[in-house]
């Protein structure tokens, strides 16, 4: 057995089958190659699903994490506070879209950050009521899955949901949902489901991750802002995949042009060390009673100093420029590709920088679901050394994150590996259908 094959045989033995996992047992990792147990090489369009923006293991990110572990690594912010803390604070109080006073708080994952939004928002308006919207991923605790629009596998089994939690449908156009139609739908939402009065906040990324890399346009970003204006509810933007450069602005909603109250993000913001953190109106950020928010692990000093750091890499390198850069060299080669004959199946190339999906359809008359194609095209690119990640409500798109510091070389590369993956997997498509 390979070493890859015997860490799969302990895995299943002692992880709880309900973590899922890829066959890539990994043993270290540079910037944007990764080497698993066997010793093959692959080139990670993964990034920790959008955490490595800054590469995996970035000098400067190692070098401030190193010198904040000779000081302390663990104090508790509520015991003995620490002047990082603050620091990346006033970093993001500044940094996030808005032109009026914020606050920060930090915790630990995604999730974490979405439900304290929540609750910041609740205590605020003193209302309970959220919507959500079709094909929302905001976390697997109890409030994120009552949130995400999608069931299987994240709400699947779990039982009920929290109450008065609704969904709108997310603009698609190439599933037939237009801007209009969604806010109909909504603008009903709010006549005949739940009174806006009762409704805290509204929550939405602004390129969906899990559900597809959708990308909101900006005339429905704006369109939310002004209901939430006229009915006294938070906007929450959900930036926790979206946010640190990775769609060419530091934070997605900035293509929009409007502010949302309050921001959620994690993923990229310490580059591979667990941090997450919410921003928004002070007045908001501040409506929880003393205590009510925080946590044990909450902005541990090493992922501080790594999110410190990571925006030094930024601005220093230019990531929200290299961001766009590299998603234009992606889309062109896989819109060359879906222009070929025989390349019908692949219905739509779509995200914004360098968050790319492809999804993959039986026609583009129907635009019916090709999950088995996506399956083999992702398959046959792990087999080449190219780590890819599946995504979609209907589990037929492709989504690629490489880091926004992978040198050109190397995306040229990973296209030729992608390229070679998608005919393989259509020629393998055609054999078996004959």
């Amino acid at each position: 057995m390979s070493t890859n094959e015997i860490l799969k045989s302990r895995r299943d033995a002692a992880v709880a089958k309900g973590v899922g996992t890829r066959g890539i047992y990994a043993t270290r990792a540079q910037n944007a190659e990764l080497w698993d147990a066997n010793g093959k090489r692959y080139i990670d369009f993964a990034a920790g699903i959008a955490v490595n923006n800054t590469g995996h293991r970035h000098p400067k990110l190692m070098e401030a994490v190193a010198q904040q572990a000779e000081l302390f690594t663990h104090t508790c912010f509520h015991v003995a506070p620490y002047e990082g803390y603050i620091a990346l604070a006033e970093r993001l109080n500044t940094s996030t879209p808005g032109d009026f006073e914020k606050k920060t708080m930090l915790v630990t994952t995604g999730a974490e950050a979405v439900e304290n939004a929540v609750k910041m928002a609740r205590a605020f308006t003193g209302r309970s009521g959220v919507i959500a919207f079709s094909g929302a991923f905001h976390g697997r605790t109890l409030m994120g899955m009552a949130l995400c629009g999608k069931v299987n596998p994240y709400k699947k089994a779990f039982g009920a949901m929290p109450p008065e939690v609704l969904h709108a449908p997310f603009p698609n156009e190439f599933h037939g949902i237009t801007v209009e139609q969604s806010l109909s739908v909504l603008d009903n939402l709010l006549k005949s489901s739940i009174d806006p009065e009762r409704v805290a906040a509204m929550i939405i990324e602004p390129v969906q991750g899990e559900g597809g890399f959708n990308v909101a346009q900006p005339e429905f970003l704006q369109a939310l802002r002004k209901i939430c204006d006229e009915h006294g509810i938070v906007l929450i933007a959900d930036e926790v995949q979206t946010g640190i450069a990775r769609t060419g602005k530091l934070f997605a909603f900035e293509h929009a042009g409007v502010a949302a109250d309050l921001v959620t993000m994690a993923k990229g913001l310490a580059g591979g060390f667990p941090l997450s953190a919410v921003t928004g109106r002070a007045e908001i950020v501040d409506a929880a009673p003393v205590g009510g928010i925080g946590g044990t692990y909450a902005g541990n000093p090493l992922a501080v100093a790594a999110a410190n750091a990571v925006f030094d890499v930024i601005e220093e390198e230019d990531l929200c420029a290299r961001a766009t850069q590299i998603g234009e060299t992606i889309k062109a080669r896989l819109n060359d590709i879906a222009s070929r004959p025989g390349m019908e199946a692949i219905g739509n190339v779509r995200g914004l920088g360098a968050m790319v999906a492809f999804e993959l359809v039986t026609n583009r008359q129907t635009n019916s679901p090709n999950p088995a194609l996506m399956g083999t095209i992702i398959a046959e690119a792990e087999a080449r050394g190219l780590i890819i990640l599946p995504c979609g409500t209907r589990a037929n798109a492709v989504r690629l994150l490489p880091p926004l510091t992978t040198p050109a070389e190397q995306v040229t590369e990973a296209l030729d590996i992608l390229e070679a993956s998608i005919d393989a997997a259509f020629n393998a498509v055609a054999i078996a259908a004959e």
